[in-house]
């Protein structure tokens, strides 16, 4: 049974990013067609994706990145390997907000899946601190994109 809930290492063992490029510390809520994680690292002076002795706002489409390779994990389920899925383009993005690293609290990422067909997936998707969103937009995913390109053709 696939849990409700998850911490940190059980999003890092469904993802591809580990150590500290594993930036989501918790799922706190998924369906089907959702889901929301929480982050806290974010303020870190260490950030993997610190530049300029900052984290601009635009990073935070990284985070909803791996939130939709969580939920991708989660839907597969427990006895299923998750189809590896390649960011392909992100579109109507709007920053709401210049910089991440100087918002003390947790942020919200959450990711909602408009569409999908066998190979591809439509989410939407928002990074928040508390009632304030920071970043929104849509990016598509493509699963199982080194397979694509092998098939012949009928």
């Amino acid at each position: 049974m696939i849990p409700a809930v998850l911490n940190h290492d059980g999003i890092a063992a469904r993802i591809p990013h580990q150590g500290t490029m594993c930036l989501l510390d918790a799922v706190t809520e998924w369906s089907a067609d959702h889901i929301v994680c929480r982050a806290v690292g974010h303020t870190d002076p260490a950030h993997p994706l610190r530049a300029a002795g900052r984290l601009g706002a635009a990073n935070g489409i990284e985070y909803a990145a791996q939130a939709m390779a969580v939920h991708g994990a989660l839907v597969a389920g427990a006895h299923a390997a998750p189809r590896q899925g390649y960011l392909t383009s992100v579109r109507s993005v709007t920053l709401h907000a210049e910089r991440l690293d100087d918002l003390q609290g947790p942020l919200s990422v959450r990711a909602e899946r408009v569409s999908s067909d066998v190979n591809n997936v439509l989410y939407r998707f928002s990074l928040h601190h508390g009632e304030r969103c920071l970043v929104e937009g849509r990016a598509a995913v493509v699963l199982d994109a080194d397979q694509l390109a092998t098939r012949t053709p009928p």
